[in-house]
C-alpha cells in the first residue's frame, strides 16, 4: 500500500500555525485595508510549516511578496500596512504573504542564510524562485513605484508566470476523500486535530496494524505536544541544559516539525548515549515515537534506527 500524504507540512505546526490562522482571521473580520475590503483573499500569514504551500507552490501561478517582520519591529509596523494596502489594491495580481521570524524560526534561520540581517525584509517569489527585493522600510509613494518596477522588470525578462493574475486565485479543486480516511483527512484540512485524531483512533480500533492511520495519529500528537510550546524558550533551555532530558525531548519535537529531521534524531541519540536508567528510557522511547511520524522506510529512519542500536548494546 502506497505512503499517503500525511505530510508534516500539511498536518502539523507549532503555536506559529494558530497564530498565523487568527491573524488571517482578524484580518478577514477586519476586511482590509483597501478599496476592495477583501485584503484576506491577497494577504495570508505563513509559517515554517505552510511557507512551502502558500508561497512557493502558488508563486507557480501568482507573484508573492513575502514580508520577514516581528512584532519588536517599529519599521516593520510602518511598510506592513503599506504592502497589504497595495496587495489590496492589485486584487490578486501579486499574494502578500507575511512571516513573523519570532514564530518561525526555519524561516528566520534561511533569512539570515541569504545574508539578511536586518528586518523589514521584503523578498519576491516568482516561479518557485526567491529574489531579494526591499530591505527597510520606505513611504507608499517608493514602495509602489518599487513594486511597478519588480513586475516590469520580470515581465521584461519572461519570468512572470504565464497564468499569473486575479483568475488564477481560484482554489484548486480538491482531491477526493479516502473513505477510510475521509474523516481524518478532512479534520487535517480544517486543523481540527482532536477530531483528526479520534478518526485515527478509530481507524486503528478496526485495524490496529494500519501504518498509515499510526502515522497520521503520530503526526497529530506530535502537533498536539508543541502547540503550546514557545519554540524560542524551548531550544534556548535545551542548549542551556544539555544533561535535561525532557528539554531535550520537546527540543526534538521543536526540531522534527521545523523540517530539522536528523537534527531531532541525533539530539535524542546524544541523550541515549550520555544517560542511564529512567532518563535514557524515556529518551528511546521519545526517539521510537517519533520515528512513526515518517513513512517506514524514510533512510533517516533507518539511520537512526541502526544508531540506536549502535547506543544501546
Amino acid at each position: 500500500m502506497p505512503s499517503r500524504d500525511f505530510s508534516l507540512h500539511g498536518a502539523i505546526d507549532l503555536g506559529a500555525r494558530q497564530a498565523a490562522a487568527k491573524k488571517q482571521q482578524e484580518r478577514q473580520a477586519k476586511g482590509g485595508a483597501g478599496a476592495g475590503g477583501d485584503s484576506g483573499a491577497y494577504v495570508v500569514d505563513v509559517t515554517d510549516q505552510t511557507f512551502n504551500t502558500e508561497v512557493v507552490e502558488r508563486s507557480r501561478t501568482v507573484p508573492v511578496l513575502v514580508d520577514f517582520w516581528a512584532d519588536w519591529c517599529g519599521p516593520c509596523k510602518q511598510l506592513g500596512p503599506i504592502l497589504e494596502k497595495l496587495a489590496d489594491e492589485a486584487a490578486g495580481k501579486w499574494i502578500l504573504a507575511k512571516v513573523d521570524i519570532d514564530a518561525n524560526p526555519a524561516l528566520a534561520q534561511y533569512m539570515q542564510q541569504m545574508g539578511v540581517r536586518g528586518i523589514p525584509f521584503v523578498a519576491a517569489v516568482v516561479g518557485g524562485q526567491l529574489l531579494p527585493f526591499l530591505n527597510g522600510a520606505a513611504p507608499e509613494p517608493q514602495v509602489r513605484q518599487a513594486i511597478d518596477q519588480l513586475f516590469e522588470a520580470l515581465a521584461k525578462e519572461g519570468i512572470l508566470p504565464e497564468d499569473a493574475g486575479p483568475e488564477a486565485q481560484e482554489e484548486p479543486g480538491q482531491a477526493p476523500l479516502d473513505p477510510v480516511y475521509g474523516a481524518a483527512e478532512e479534520a487535517l484540512r480544517s486543523g481540527d486535530l482532536d477530531t483528526a485524531k479520534a478518526a485515527f483512533q478509530k481507524i486503528l480500533e478496526g485495524s490496529p496494524q494500519d501504518t498509515e492511520a499510526k502515522r497520521g495519529l503520530a503526526l497529530v500528537d506530535l502537533s498536539l505536544r508543541v502547540g503550546s510550546l514557545d519554540a524560542q524558550s524551548v531550544m534556548q533551555k535545551a542548549a542551556d541544559q544539555p544533561g535535561d532530558v525532557q528539554a531535550q525531548i520537546e527540543a526534538s519535537d521543536i526540531e522534527l516539525v521545523s523540517g530539522q529531521i536528523e537534527e531531532a534524531f541525533d539530539r535524542l541519540l546524544s541523550a541515549v548515549r550520555r544517560t542511564a536508567g529512567d532518563d535514557r528510557d524515556a529518551a528511546r522511547k521519545h526517539l521510537l515515537k517519533l520515528f512513526e511520524v515518517l513513512p517506514p522506510d524514510d533512510p533517516r529512519v533507518g539511520k537512526a534506527r541502526r544508531g540506536l542500536q549502535s547506543a544501546l548494546f
